[in-house]
């Protein structure tokens, strides 16, 4: 390396890192994959064994959120218990038994003139991770980054700061037990805003960046980044109930969507409900809602149902902002829509592109919304929760995509790849 003159400033800390994770991701590139698998279950282990360690530090974190008034939605993504870390560790043994992505051929063929051509899948590099309140998201990056052959910055929030830095030295040791370099998986040095300014900038160092959070933070990320982005988005799900729908089932499935975790992206916002069997319908709807401990925001139609019925449901009404809301809460808007293609069209005004469900019968029904609704995934009978990485059975996700170049939807190992053409010939020349 040249020497540095009086008159050049040194890297600042997160340039530093930056290039020890660039030296760092030349040396996992190559590995194979039983390497990088036993640095995956060295990393599980070590979850397990320091879990209390791991556990009490997010406890300051909790304790940190609560004084300062945070939400009980983002405490609760916040928060860390022993059954989480070990699902936690759980879902990296998972990654374990995941194929590795890196040197599958993509495509290949011998053309016409003898040259044999191949398309394979290779790691991007240095991969950056900005993110929001949830820790978990700390060992889910880094197991699906060394599993794909990438090194990983991490750049969490400053409210889960002392719980990601006990998960990224349980990390970092377990890396470098198993003889991979610790610097594969880092801490991004500083908590200020600084520090993520110059992550967004260090272009030719870092060849990805993955805003996982809130609407505001994966703005600011798309609009300020030199480095290129693979934009996550926010959940604003759906879930629409047809005309020819099993009540019974519309019932456990809008439970299921809304009420089974409110704090993650694919819990449903938005009840859609057809004209035709909202009578039968919303009375159980709400009295399911309630009990549940739900507020609805709704229209007209939803609140008069609610009236006639007596029902017990806090009901409200609804505003433009309601259905353009992600709540992350006990709170869903609420609608009667007079056909399916007035659904579909709603959907398309106010949806974030993450998951939309319906609850039909009816084939055709089903059919054409999965052609209509232009999100990353579409249910059929089944709940909005089950968009996630684990449930795909991709292994611990590294976010939700929802735009629509080079990833879209639960992002595993294959997204964390790209590829490369080989040639061989035999002294082709052209």
């Amino acid at each position: 390396m040249p020497r540095m003159s009086s008159s050049e400033s040194a890297p600042s800390p997160v340039v530093q890192s930056a290039h020890r994770a660039r030296e760092a991701a030349a040396t996992l590139a190559p590995l194979p994959r039983a390497a990088k698998d036993a640095a995956l279950l060295a990393i599980a282990d070590a979850l397990d064994a320091r879990a209390t360690e791991i556990i009490e530090a997010n406890a300051e974190d909790v304790e940190r959120a609560r004084a300062a008034g945070t939400s009980d939605a983002l405490v609760d993504r916040l928060t860390l218990t022993p059954q989480r870390v070990a699902a936690v560790a759980s879902d990296v043994r998972d990654v374990v038994s995941l194929p590795d992505p890196v040197g599958e051929v993509v495509r290949g063929s011998t053309l016409p003139n003898g040259i044999d051509l191949r398309q394979v899948r290779v790691p991007l590099g240095v991969v950056g991770i900005i993110y929001e309140a949830r820790p978990n998201v700390t060992v889910d990056a880094a197991a699906l980054c060394l599993k794909s052959g990438n090194a990983v910055l991490l750049r969490g929030s400053s409210s889960a700061y002392r719980s990601n830095t006990a998960l990224v030295a349980v990390v970092r040791d377990a890396v470098a037990a198993a003889g991979l370099p610790a610097d594969a998986v880092q801490l991004v040095p500083g908590e200020g805003r600084e520090a993520v300014g110059e992550l967004m900038r260090a272009r030719g160092l870092v060849d990805v960046l993955i805003p996982r959070g809130g609407a505001s933070l994966i703005r600011t990320v798309v609009e300020q980044s030199t480095v290129p982005v693979i934009e996550t988005g926010t959940g604003n799900c759906h879930v629409y109930v047809d005309a020819e729908a099993d009540l019974d089932t519309a019932v456990e499935i809008l439970l299921n969507s809304k009420a089974q975790r409110p704090s993650v992206c694919n819990a449903a916002e938005t009840l859609l409900v057809h004209q035709d069997i909202a009578e039968a319908f919303l009375p159980r709807a709400l009295d399911a809602l309630a009990k549940a401990g739900v507020t609805v925001h709704g229209d007209a139609t939803v609140r008069a149902a609610a009236e006639r019925a007596g029902s017990a449901a806090t009901v409200t009404e609804a505003t433009d902002e309601d259905w353009a809301t992600e709540y992350l809460s006990y709170d869903i808007a609420a609608g009667v829509v007079p056909s399916l293609d007035a659904a579909i069209a709603h959907i398309r005004r106010w949806s974030s592109g993450h998951t939309e469900a319906i609850v039909t019968t009816a084939q055709a029904a089903a059919r054409r919304f999965t052609q209509l609704v232009d999100s990353t995934t579409v249910a059929v009978n089944a709940s909005t929760r089950f968009t996630d990485g684990s449930q795909f059975g991709f292994g611990a996700e590294i976010g939700i995509s929802t735009q629509k170049l080079h990833a879209r939807g639960p992002m595993g190992l294959p997204e964390l790849t790209s590829t490369k053409y080989i040639v061989t010939g035999d002294g082709h020349v052209r």
